[in-house]
């Protein structure tokens, strides 16, 4: 069970180093502006905010990476930073389904409730 958390953890942290890469860098670019919706007048209005929400996904996978780490070298408090930082995820991922799109829920929360109910397993 523990390969199985680890290898959700893992998924939702490359999910949101996608995330990063679509708001920092592929914002204004075809792909970007498409994945959300935007035009390109809007696209270059929101360009720092979307920056700004990449980088805040960007500590996300720092924190999900870290607990990856530390649960391969058997640390006692593994748990409890992937329980953090997957936390955090979900609260996201329900806040932005609340306020922008259902949709985001099971892109970004659902993944983190398996790998929470995983990582407790484990």
């Amino acid at each position: 069970m523990a390969l199985v958390a680890t290898a959700l953890v893992a998924l939702v942290a490359l999910l949101h180093t996608w995330f990063l890469v679509l708001e920092m860098f592929l914002w204004e670019k075809p792909l970007g502006r498409k994945t959300f919706g935007n035009s390109v007048e809007k696209a270059a209005l929101t360009a720092v905010l979307a920056k700004n929400q990449g980088l805040y996904n960007g500590f996300l996978v720092a924190g999900l990476v870290w607990g990856i780490v530390l649960s391969s070298q058997g640390a006692a408090h593994a748990k409890d930073v992937e329980t953090f930082f997957l936390a955090c995820v979900v609260i996201a991922g329900a806040y932005g389904a609340a306020t922008v799109s259902p949709r985001i829920f099971l892109i970004q929360a659902v993944p983190a409730i398996l790998a929470l109910v995983a990582v407790w397993a484990a």
